[in-house]
């Protein structure tokens, strides 16, 4: 009796092994292949941070939206949005790609395909030519950055609060053969390092949503400007339809801007108005995600299933050790997050491409 027990205690352990052995085959080789993202599953890190900061960072950041007057000053949100994407750049690159923005889903098209397409509208919009000098404002790890240029030949100057984004995105700009037309410089875009009129146009792109006060930034894009010059942005902003009277609705935003690192959404009134004030003639001011444009958050409802394999990957990575303590945390807010865009999204009331063409004037 003793003598099977112990094969099958032994068959059960092998077993195991084997489950094991599969698992870590399946992070090391197979998951989150780098192809055009660039990162691989094993590569899960806290971007700055050190292996044993990650855990305690996210318990920071997740305190902030527990005491919101925290938020609420200016002061804090550089410091906050920092955080985030040390937290959040890696598992961005892996499980979405180099472009941490969302695009309207084309018939027949691939979500690269998608994404280049509305990158490429930015720089339609703004008429580049070869040659000229270009501002991107949030450029995050650069994959629009790389997109505008190669499609342009324009010079692009990013500019990120990040330094592990930096480095990731000087990087890729190698890797890609665009690191003549492509520069990136860590600052913050509410204060940024860069001479008056020295550049041809700008554009953001989901990014000036992390400012605390927006019209500072649109002030600077303003300032580093030539007389003449266009900006275009993408906006996340609430829509006609959002109801604050609406507990709903309220969740929705709340959960957006927690997972997001949001010190408040703006409506889609506010955004044209604040530009206005910092001195841009505004051309067009419209949003994007209405029809006839398909459901931008169309990716998001069918990447669920994704998710859960792609968080037994990290748990089981994080379980070996080979992934920091606390990343598993961050992704689940990632995925809660999701959520939220996806009910915004389906139910109207927020939209993540909000477009202003701007001018200032000659």
């Amino acid at each position: 009796m003793e003598v099977v027990l112990g094969s099958v205690a032994g068959w059960a352990m092998a077993g195991l092994a084997g489950v094991i052995a599969v698992g870590v085959y399946y992070a090391l080789c197979m998951a989150g292949a780098a192809e055009q993202r660039g990162k691989r599953a094993v590569e899960l890190g806290g971007g700055s941070l050190t292996r044993e900061q990650v855990k305690s960072h996210y318990r920071k950041y997740a305190a902030f939206f527990d005491k919101p007057k925290q938020i609420e000053s200016p002061g804090n949100v550089p410091k906050l949005v920092d955080t985030f994407y040390n937290l959040v750049t890696d598992i961005y690159e892996w499980g979405w790609g180099q472009s941490f923005h969302f695009s309207p889903a084309v018939p027949g098209k691939s979500h690269r395909e998608e994404t280049r397409l509305h990158e490429e509208k930015v720089a339609d919009l703004l008429k580049l030519k070869p040659g000229q000098r270009v501002l991107d404002v949030g450029c995050g790890v650069g994959g629009p950055m790389r997109a505008i240029a190669a499609y342009s030949q324009s010079h692009i100057t990013g500019i990120t609060i990040n330094d592990y984004q930096v480095a990731r995105a000087r990087s890729h700009n190698k890797k890609a053969h665009l690191d003549h037309l492509c520069e990136v410089v860590c600052g913050n875009f509410m204060t940024m390092p860069f001479e008056d009129n020295s550049f041809d146009g700008a554009y953001s792109i989901e990014a000036t949503c992390h400012a605390p006060v927006l019209q500072d930034v649109y002030a600077e894009v303003f300032r580093v400007l030539k007389p003449g010059s266009l900006y275009v942005t993408y906006e996340w902003v609430t829509t006609p339809q959002f109801r604050a009277d609406n507990a709903e609705h309220v969740e929705i935003i709340h959960g957006i801007e927690h997972g997001d690192a949001l010190p408040g959404l703006r409506s889609y009134k506010e955004v044209g108005e604040i530009a206005k004030a910092a001195g841009f003639q505004v051309l067009q001011d419209r949003d994007l995600a209405l029809p006839p444009a398909q459901p931008w958050w169309k990716r998001l409802k069918m990447g669920r299933l994704s998710y859960y394999r792609n968080h037994l990957v990290i748990a089981l990575l994080s379980f070996l050790g080979i992934a920091p303590q606390g990343v598993v945390d961050v992704h689940e807010m990632l995925f809660k997050t999701a959520l939220h865009l996806t009910r915004g999204g389906e139910t109207g009331i927020f939209s993540p491409m909000h477009l202003l063409v701007c001018r200032k004037p000659a």
